[in-house]
């Protein structure tokens, strides 16, 4: 079993169409070099460098115009697509949520669990946290995908639990926030999350200005096989279950530990 997975880096704006724009020709190229899923940054669809009101006035329900666009571009490329958008809480406030899209239909949905209320930012303010639940897992070539998002990287409780649920390879679109030792942070925590789960990270987080880029694949053992540095771009690798399988031979981690991940809440 394997997937062709791509990363697509770009710096989405407040202009909606200019960013769905983006997205279709970026996707198609994914899509010609022999992408069978692409994934998308973090707020895919519409960015603006500060978190302000203007997330929650651009808000839109999964059933939208927006998600409309991803998941007909799903069926004209026959491409899976991962992206990040915002989506209505009903109370005022947006969840930052992930879309797992295939043959055109939203078959997971992963909404942000931790909230960046950090390197001065108050995420918080304008976003509700996702509940915990069970984990929807999106399964291409029979590998299957937990989503996860951005500051969710730096609780690795939140990778064990996509583990746990079965998957095999972990997706991770990001805006993340330039800032002192960023980039540092971002490619550490990516190779840790990639070898103490013994799975794939697919990473994509937006370029300049409003992330650091370095949008990065991973495999199993840590070692980058595809990167992009702070340009556009897209990066495409092979997932192979084999390689999970020999990894987990020389390192059978998951096998071996004596903890299991419980909520707080």
């Amino acid at each position: 079993m394997s997937l062709v997975a791509a990363v697509i880096q770009y710096a989405p704006s407040t202009d909606k169409t200019e960013n769905l724009q983006q997205i279709q020709q970026l996707v198609l190229e994914a899509a010609v070099q022999g992408a069978e899923l692409a994934v998308l940054p973090e707020y895919a669809t519409f960015t603006n460098p500060v978190i302000d009101e203007s997330f929650v006035d651009s808000a839109e329900e999964l059933d939208g115009a927006s998600v409309a666009v991803l998941r007909k571009l799903s069926v004209d490329k026959r491409i899976a697509i991962i992206a990040g958008v915002n989506e209505p809480d009903g109370q005022g406030r947006i969840y930052n949520t992930l879309v797992g899209i295939k043959d055109g239909e939203i078959q997971a949905v992963y909404r942000k669990l931790h909230l960046y209320d950090a390197f001065g930012t108050q995420e918080s303010r304008w976003v509700n946290h996702g509940e915990i639940q069970e984990p929807q897992l999106l399964e291409i070539n029979g590998l299957k995908i937990g989503m996860q998002t951005c500051y969710d990287l730096r609780f690795p409780e939140v990778s064990r639990m996509l583990v746990d649920a079965g998957a095999d390879v972990l997706a991770l679109p990001a805006e993340w926030v330039p800032g002192p030792l960023k980039e540092f942070h971002w490619m550490t925590l990516l190779q840790a999350r990639a070898i103490e789960n013994t799975v794939y990270v697919v990473a994509a987080d937006q370029s300049a200005p409003t992330g650091v880029g370095h949008s990065a694949i991973i495999d199993s053992m840590g070692i980058s096989i595809a990167t992009i540095g702070e340009e556009v771009g897209i990066a495409h690798a092979e997932l192979k279950q084999d390689r999970i399988s020999s990894v987990r031979a020389t390192n059978p981690a998951l096998a071996v530990r004596r903890f299991r991940v419980v909520s707080n809440d």
